[in-house]
């Protein structure tokens, strides 16, 4: 005669991954307003005249390299 074994989550477990699934959501969310607010710096400072570049100490070369530095 075989014999099985029926394993079943805990249903406690049940809002641990539904806050995983949210807290990723919400991770996707927040990557996507941060993008697009470099987005939007790049633009603005793309808009400037190199004179205006200059006196804020950049060169239109150097504009998403200092954007896009504000991670670290």
């Amino acid at each position: 005669m075989a014999q099985s074994t029926l394993h079943l989550r805990s249903l406690a477990t049940l809002p641990h991954v539904l806050g995983d699934i949210l807290a990723g959501i919400f991770d996707a969310l927040v990557r996507i307003g941060e993008a697009n607010a470099r987005i939007r710096r790049i633009n603005a400072l793309s808009a400037l005249t190199d004179a205006e570049l200059a006196a804020r100490g950049l060169r239109r070369a150097d504009i998403i390299r200092r954007v896009m530095s504000d991670r670290v």
